[in-house]
């Protein structure tokens, strides 16, 4: 699945609110990630957005075959290779002062790590729901991609990143509650 092309900007959506209600209809928390059912829950109390997917990024290698796989990755010298499948949140954001302030919020999240932080919008979204961008953490020659292989050394650098992104978007939503 190609999830990367270059954001765009938010056009008006006057289905905003009934697509919204559509999608939040059909969630519930056994769909999301287990450490991130709160942020995901978090974002879709905000009114001037919602979330359409998410993926809290999941860690496959030698020994752990479990394609969810929640947990860290070992401190070990026997892994060579790991199976990164991409964390990312995609949301739909309203074209309104809030949305248009989220929409900034969230590219400034890209700021952790350039190379492994991508604010972006997915074609395949976009024709679903307008003004639906994804924010995902991928090594950049890997964007377009939802999974990578990755050396071990690297996979550990990707969760931290991981880490830090989840952590950020936290402070990101005590921010826009203040609002």
């Amino acid at each position: 699945m190609e999830t990367f092309t270059e954001s765009k900007e938010l056009v008006e959506n006057s289905h905003y609110q009934v697509q919204r209600q559509k999608c939040l209809a059909g969630l519930s928390d056994s769909m999301i990630d287990a450490p991130i059912i709160e942020l995901v829950n978090n974002f879709n109390n905000l009114p001037y957005c919602f979330t359409m997917q998410s993926c809290y990024g999941h860690f496959i290698y030698n020994g752990q075959n479990d394609p969810h796989n929640l947990e860290p990755l070992p401190l070990t010298d026997t892994i060579d290779r790991v199976e990164y499948r991409i964390a990312y949140i995609a949301f739909c954001i309203e074209n309104s002062a809030l949305g248009t302030a989220l929409f900034a919020s969230l590219k400034g999240i890209t700021a952790i790590d350039r190379e492994n932080v991508q604010f972006c919008c997915a074609e395949w979204f976009w024709k679903r729901q307008v003004n639906s961008y994804a924010l995902q953490v991928e090594p950049d020659r890997f964007k377009c991609k939802d999974r990578a292989m990755l050396d071990y050394k690297e996979a550990l650098h990707i969760e931290k990143i991981r880490n830090e992104f989840f952590i950020r978007l936290y402070k990101l939503l005590e921010n826009a509650k203040e609002r």
